[in-house]
């Protein structure tokens, strides 16, 4: 019995002997002579792991590849959009009402038109007159206004500048609606040049200048913040303009006047030329009282301020008042060719005045003018 057992050992193990061993000679035919040898060697030793040794052992798993991702580009900022200039709009004038709004505390305007004065203390002319409020008499302003030539001559197309027009009471202004009817509680003043003497004093340079004769217009508002001096401001600026420029011969000091009855009522002048309703204009020359006010060529002024009288009203008749020769000094005594315009009151419209500007130019310009032509 155990002989029996012993047999069926040694049997067993022969079959696991066998299988090793061909388990050996299959793995080492993938191997190399060295290694058969060796594997030979280790299957004596140890079958089993001979067969471990020789199964192929696994190479290094290649590393996956990640993809890489790619940062998404920022986008490319747009060009920035080439601004484009725009020009500066030029000023425009504020609208205005063309009838008059309500009004809590109305006034009224009426209209007329001055006519010129006949007898003693008016001095006719070929057309128009002047007014003598004057000791003088009536005899010595009509010597003075009959001579031959004006005290100054001009330069026509003359790149000097001949003419200069300020306005001493600069923020004065008029009715801005045709209604004749006025607010009491408004003053009858602005600083917007679009609207006061400025803008009136603007339009008689541009006739004068369309004429060849050069002038300058100053717009500063002389009688601002303070209306007190304001006649030693302009003073100072017509100085000023005769220092720098030597060659201005004239001095015009454009204002408007202001005209009211007891009542309360505004007094606008006015004339119709060509069929367009259009304010009167008065021309101021003063006179030496021989004390306090000083023009010893007032003559010469006058002079002048008669020559204009007569080319304005026989050009367009009714256009002017007549001529005041007075006890008054508005810096008169600077040139020769210094006078004072009161246009319109502040009654009247500024378009009504803006009319009288163009003419009044129109008429001096051609005057002037034709003076140099003639000499």
């Amino acid at each position: 019995m155990d002989f029996m057992h012993r047999a069926a050992a040694w049997l067993a193990g022969g079959v696991v002997f066998a299988a090793s061993c061909a388990s050996v000679l299959a793995a080492a035919a993938c191997l190399p002579e060295r290694a058969i040898l060796q594997h030979a060697l280790l299957a004596m030793q140890s079958p089993v792991a001979a067969v471990a040794c020789a199964l192929p052992r696994p190479g290094p798993q290649p590393i996956p590849t990640t993809a890489l991702v790619q940062p998404t580009p920022a986008p490319a900022p747009a060009p920035a959009p080439t601004p484009t200039v725009s020009p500066t709009p030029e000023p425009s004038p504020t609208p205005q009402p063309s009838t008059a709004p309500q009004i809590e505390d109305a006034g009224l305007i009426r209209a007329e038109q001055f006519r010129h004065g006949r007898g003693e203390g008016s001095i006719s002319l070929s057309a128009g007159s002047i007014r003598n409020s004057t000791a003088c008499a009536d005899a010595d302003l009509r010597a003075a206004v009959t001579t031959a030539n004006l005290p100054f001559a001009v330069e026509l197309n003359s790149d000097e500048p001949q003419v200069l027009i300020l306005h001493t009471h600069a923020t004065e202004t008029y009715q801005t609606w045709p209604d004749l009817l006025y607010d009491r509680s408004a003053a009858a003043r602005t600083r917007n040049t679009a609207l006061n003497m400025c803008a009136v004093g603007a339009r008689m340079a541009e006739v004068l200048n369309a004429a060849g004769i050069h002038t300058l217009h100053d717009e500063t508002l002389h009688d601002f913040p303070s209306y007190t001096e304001s006649y030693d401001r302009s003073r100072a600026t017509a100085q000023e303009y005769l220092r720098q420029y030597p060659s201005i011969k004239v001095v015009l000091d454009v204002h408007r006047d202001a005209i009211e009855d007891a009542d309360g009522t505004l007094v606008k002048p006015v004339c119709t030329i060509d069929g367009a309703s259009t304010a009167q204009v008065m021309i101021i020359a003063g006179c030496d009282n021989g004390s306090t006010i000083s023009l010893p060529n007032w003559r010469l002024n006058l002079r002048f301020a008669a020559a204009w009288e007569e080319a304005m009203e026989s050009r367009f008749p009714g256009l002017t008042r007549p001529v005041l020769c007075g006890y008054r000094f508005y810096n008169q005594d600077l040139t020769t060719g210094s006078l004072l315009l009161e246009l319109g009151s502040h009654g009247n419209t500024l378009e009504q005045v803006l009319t009288t500007a163009q003419l009044a130019g129109d008429a001096i310009g051609n005057y002037l003018a034709q003076e140099c032509m003639a000499e």
